[in-house]
């Protein structure tokens, strides 16, 4: 009885707000996004509304296209539209060089860089205890298992200045310093403020230029 009093005050509150129950749910969705509140949700949907019904429909496929077809490369993790991504399958990338990222959006900022021209490898996050995330949760088993088969000579290791990225950093160097490859980090001589992607690109490309050995013992300052 309670149960069901409160779905009908609910739909009473929803009706209150909204002339429709279908206006509120498309806005509930878009509110769930980040950085995305209830009115500048109500805002986006009232635009696709008086874009048209064919506008609307064109947006709403290409996110039912980019849900069904976006994949993970199947060796560096970067999100693509075939197996292998376009990085990893070229020609002209140096393939003795391999950078560590946190995430796609650290790939994209480097390469706005136009300064790196080797690969990547893509985690998917850092080594963070406090929100349940171990090296067993990240990409870093598929990582060791390239520099034991590929020809990579260097790995660059460009996780944000953080006490997570610093953990990450120190896991990674133990785990492939049993290796014959090269471990280097990108220079931190200006902050970060602690995302790769907020570093502008001139800072973040003298950085991978500027890169230094990694021996462990590198602090997050």
């Amino acid at each position: 009885m309670i149960v069901i009093l409160y779905h009908i005050l609910t739909e009473q509150i929803v009706q209150e707000k909204y002339p429709s129950k279908l206006l509120h749910n498309v806005v509930r969705q878009f509110a769930q996004l980040p950085g995305i509140g209830e009115r500048t949700a109500l805002r986006l949907v009232l635009h696709l509304l008086r874009s048209g019904k064919e506008n609307t429909l064109e947006f709403s496929s290409s996110i039912q296209e980019f849900i069904e077809g976006i994949r993970f490369c199947s060796v560096c993790y970067n999100i693509s539209d075939t197996e292998v991504c376009p990085i990893c399958s070229s020609g002209n990338r140096d393939r003795t060089l391999v950078c560590v990222v946190e995430n796609v959006k650290d790939v994209m900022a480097i390469e706005n860089t136009q300064q790196y021209k080797g690969l990547y490898h893509v985690l998917g996050g850092l080594i963070s205890p406090m929100e349940g995330l171990g090296p067993n949760d990240l990409q870093i088993i598929p990582l060791i298992q390239r520099i034991k088969e590929d020809e990579v000579r260097e790995v660059i290791l460009a996780l944000s200045a953080t006490m997570e990225g610093d953990t990450t950093n120190y896991y990674l160097y133990r785990k492939l310093n049993e290796f014959p490859v090269k471990i280097s980090m990108i220079a931190r001589g200006v902050s970060f403020g602690d995302e790769i992607e907020y570093t502008n690109e001139l800072t973040l490309g003298k950085s991978i230029l500027n890169r230094t050995p990694f021996d462990g013992s590198h602090s997050g300052s």
